[in-house]
């Protein structure tokens, strides 16, 4: 099957090749959720609940990369899930998944500033926080500014770093399980002790449930592959290519980095450890082991931040050219830049971070509320919109032959996709310190409908929803 010609005033440049888009979806990956929040995982669920929950949510992730594989090939456009959405769901639901996901993402930027500069108060304790995120806002916003190939180089490094810094903690880790490489406070090796101590599940199955939810976002942003399509180097071949070694990669660094971290540190402690990487490169006497990891965390947070700036400027660009934002966000320069769109994400992202300041306790938290859900919701419509599309190719008189990347076991995973994606959410409406987020976030998404129909009218709703039943 061709790949679908989508019209722009001017196109995006297509400059992006194969090893841009694995590191750019690792990299939304492999961030503060591995470096910070594995601690938390395996507090709530000990080691193998942890573990349980890591897999559970590399299935999930799984999923939607598949559903989002067969629709960027078939429509590579920057717009990616919010595009599809738009064409084989509808234009409401186009709308409510660009402008969550872009007002998700550009929360998330504004707050890895924040992070990189408190962690930049370790080495320059007399700078002040809001000048280093100056510093990072102009770094990021210069490097997403020039061209699309100089940002993807740029996050390839930066995805680099991590990766090649959770492989050195997993062998050198590994290593000290088994007692290969000493530990410095005197404890023999610990080989599987932790994992047994108190039972495989010593939370029990809620724990589990409860970490689960920390997990699969963690694993959000993965689907950032597919807003990278409309920028990439021949996407038929390099995305299907792209897809499997995202997935087994990810998953990959996360158990065997979860299982050196459960091994090493008593499950009981690791919940209330800064970072469970120091604790246990200091436990094996690696000089400077707090100094490495906070550079490591630092770039770790700004190529997350990178990429995030990224994303929303492309969702941007696509809103506009379907006329659900300002047409001046769909400009793209000389250098093939959305470049309005790119100023717009930054102003909000900076502006985001006064709310942490003047209204902590109300505007903030409904923010976070918002990014919470956004990537659920997001992971959903991808799947809804992979088999609205396939209905409707088959319906058309497509063949499945022609389709150059499809959907194995059709349409057992996109069902299966969107049933586990309302499990974690019916999950966390039972956890009390999360049931807030989805009363919150959900609102939204319901703000979101409400505002297109009165905005757009129901005219405009149902003829678009007609074209969309013919799929060119």
């Amino acid at each position: 099957m061709q790949t679908e010609q989508v019209s722009q005033p001017k196109e995006l440049n297509r400059s992006m090749k194969s090893r841009h888009l694995f590191m750019l979806s690792i990299g939304g990956v492999i961030g503060t959720g591995l470096f910070m929040g594995s601690g938390y995982a395996i507090g709530e669920a000990g080691p193998f609940g942890a573990i349980t929950a890591y897999l559970f949510g590399g299935l999930v992730m799984y999923l939607v990369m598949v559903c989002l594989g067969e629709l960027s090939v078939v429509m590579p456009v920057s717009g990616s899930f919010q595009a599809h959405a738009e064409k084989f769901i509808g234009p409401a639901t186009g709308f409510m998944i660009g402008w969550t996901y872009w007002l998700s993402w550009a929360i998330y930027v504004g707050l890895e500033f924040v992070a990189a500069g408190l962690l930049m108060t370790r080495w320059f304790p007399d700078v002040p926080v809001w000048i280093w995120c100056a510093v990072f806002a102009l770094l990021l916003f210069g490097i997403n500014a020039l061209t699309t190939r100089t940002f993807a180089e740029t996050e390839y490094w930066f995805s680099a770093i991590k990766v090649a810094a959770v492989l050195f903690f997993i062998v050198i880790g590994g290593l000290a399980v088994f007692g290969a490489v000493p530990i410095q406070n005197g404890e023999s090796a610990p080989f599987l002790s932790n994992f047994f101590g108190d039972g495989l599940f010593p939370t029990g199955f809620i724990g589990v449930f409860v970490s689960m939810m920390t997990v699969v976002y963690a694993f959000m942003g993965s689907e950032i592959m597919g807003v990278a399509a409309g920028e990439t180097e021949d996407p038929e071949k390099n995305i299907p290519k792209a897809i499997w070694s995202i997935v087994i990669r990810i998953l990959i660094f996360y158990v065997l980095a979860t299982f050196v971290l459960s091994a090493i540190v008593p499950w009981k402690e690791a919940g209330v450890l800064e970072s469970p990487f120091v604790t246990v490169f200091d436990m094996i006497g690696i000089p400077y082991a707090a100094d490495i990891m906070n550079f490591v965390i630092l770039t770790a947070i700004l190529s997350v931040g990178n990429t995030g700036l990224y994303a929303c400027t492309r969702i941007l660009f696509s809103l506009s050219q379907s006329g659900q934002a300002p047409r001046a966000l769909g400009r793209v320069n000389k250098r093939g830049v959305p470049m309005n769109a790119l100023l717009v994400t930054l102003a909000f992202a900076l502006v985001s971070l006064l709310t942490s300041v003047v209204a902590e306790e109300t505007l903030f938290v409904v923010l976070l509320a918002i990014s919470g859900v956004g990537g659920i919701v997001t992971w959903m419509a991808i799947a809804w919109a992979q088999y609205r599309f396939r209905k409707q190719y088959i319906a058309g008189g497509g063949k499945l032959e022609d389709l150059t990347f499809k959907v194995p076991f059709f349409p057992f995973v996109p069902i299966l996709c969107l049933i586990l994606c309302v499990g974690i959410v019916v999950f966390t409406f039972f956890d009390p310190t999360q049931r807030t987020s989805l009363y919150i976030g959900f609102g939204f998404v319901a703000l979101c409908y409400v505002f297109y129909h009165f905005k757009f009218g129901r005219n405009k709703d149902n003829s678009a929803a007609e074209q969309s039943d013919k799929l060119a």
